[in-house]
């Protein structure tokens, strides 16, 4: 049975996520997808595996727990795990529980460059059938503690709900002198590779 999306057609697809923006990639991308918010707690599972990991094997590992967690709830269906981690000098830095720890963060981050790993798993009847990790490197400007208050005021809560604090498609992108890295990667799902292996596979018919 397939689902149908303007003229593209592919195989019955969820996302282990609640994150609109993650799902409005996906639907612009012209996919049909049903999304099912995992039920994991991520720093119960981040201090289950340990404090060592680099931020891209923590970001995998992540995304497969949700994965994992939606699947018995769909039978013969592929179900999308994503997550993305940003690291600064070997430090995992998570989102800010409040304006002033977000303010306090960016200022931590203002001149230096941090890397965020995003990560993609496939799973289907319970087995791993696919998953991707990609990076980016974002150089952060010297921001002053002005426009940091400023910034923190004109986007929350937006910006609570982000890794870094920041959406690159909107104000975010004020806070950087140089960026590495693939745009899709940075808004947390790396598309273009999964478009790539759905199509290999004849999941999507394109």
């Amino acid at each position: 049975m397939t689902t149908t999306y303007g003229e593209f057609q592919h195989a019955p697809l969820v996302l282990a996520s609640k994150s609109p923006a993650r799902a409005g990639l996906l639907r612009a991308a012209g996919l049909k997808i049903t999304t099912a918010e995992a039920d994991i707690d991520e720093r119960s599972v981040e201090a289950a595996v340990g404090s060592d990991l680099e931020g891209e094997d923590l970001a995998l590992i992540l995304a497969q727990a949700k994965a994992a967690n939606v699947a018995p709830q769909f039978a013969d269906t592929h179900i999308i795990g994503a997550d993305q981690t940003l690291t600064c000098e070997g430090r995992i830095i998570h989102k800010a529980e409040d304006d002033q720890d977000l303010r306090k963060k960016l200022l931590w981050l203002s001149g230096r460059t941090h890397t965020l790993s995003a990560a993609l798993v496939v799973v289907y009847n319970g087995e791993t059938v696919w998953q991707h990790t990609s990076q980016a490197h974002m150089t952060m400007r010297i921001l002053t503690p002005e426009f940091v208050g400023r910034y923190v005021a004109a986007t929350r809560p937006d910006s609570l709900d982000s890794v870094g604090g920041y959406q690159l498609e909107g104000p975010g992108s004020q806070l950087f002198d140089s960026i590495d890295g693939d745009y899709f990667t940075i808004l947390g799902l790396p598309l273009l590779p999964l478009l790539a292996w759905l199509r290999s596979e004849k999941i999507l018919i394109s």
